[in-house]
């Protein structure tokens, strides 16, 4: 299973091998701790759930899930994976290390939030003419005037922007550091500094 919940830290670049400059997320990668393994026989799916950093303001029924693991994660996420590995159980704690230079992975996070924002930024419209007698410049336009006297559910409208779930998929990590717990990843993460990311090997 190659799978860690991770901490933007910022970008930075460095040169690859063929001299081009490349732009690197780094993410902090501090040990995940195994807090609870599911089998398909007992709990119909095969997952690891995992732990990340520590809080002392945890509450009580988050003390005792944990308890077992004998840590108090400020962070806890699940990890689906086809088989559950004989040798993993509560408790182990899975590090940087577990990636190499080279390997394919999906980055998960939760992208920046933009505020209310209009069709032209949220959903790339067109803008209208501003000659001719143009009043229409940022406005949608019509939106159905007829049938079926309603507006469908996911109409391209003004509204709420970022601040949601995005997957970026197979990205290269270019850079491992077991030591300071740091990962590279070539190209951006979704996410502002300090966000959480999980990361996960492409499939």
């Amino acid at each position: 299973m190659k799978a860690l919940v991770t901490r933007k830290i910022g970008m930075t670049s460095a040169i690859n091998d063929n001299g081009a400059a490349i732009a690197i997320t780094l993410l902090s990668a501090t040990p995940n701790t195994v807090t609870q393994t599911k089998s398909t026989e007992d709990d119909g799916y095969s997952a690891v759930q995992v732990g990340f950093e520590s809080s002392k303001q945890l509450r009580k029924a988050q003390v005792g899930h944990a308890k077992a693991a004998k840590v108090t994660p400020k962070i806890m996420r699940e990890f689906r994976i086809t088989q559950l590995p004989e040798d993993l159980k509560v408790g182990d704690q899975i590090s940087a290390d577990l990636f190499s230079v080279g390997d394919k992975v999906d980055v998960t996070g939760v992208s920046k939030g933009k505020g209310f924002a209009g069709v032209i930024k949220r959903h790339n419209f067109q803008r209208g003419r501003k000659t001719h007698g143009g009043r229409s410049y940022r406005r949608p336009g019509s939106i159905g005037s007829m049938y079926p006297q309603r507006i469908f559910p996911g109409k391209k409208m003004a509204g709420h922007m970022g601040a949601e779930k995005v997957t970026t998929k197979r990205l290269t990590v270019a850079l491992v550091d077991p030591e300071l717990n740091v990962i590279g990843v070539a190209g951006s993460v979704p996410g502002p500094k300090k966000g959480v990311v999980l990361l996960r090997e492409a499939k």
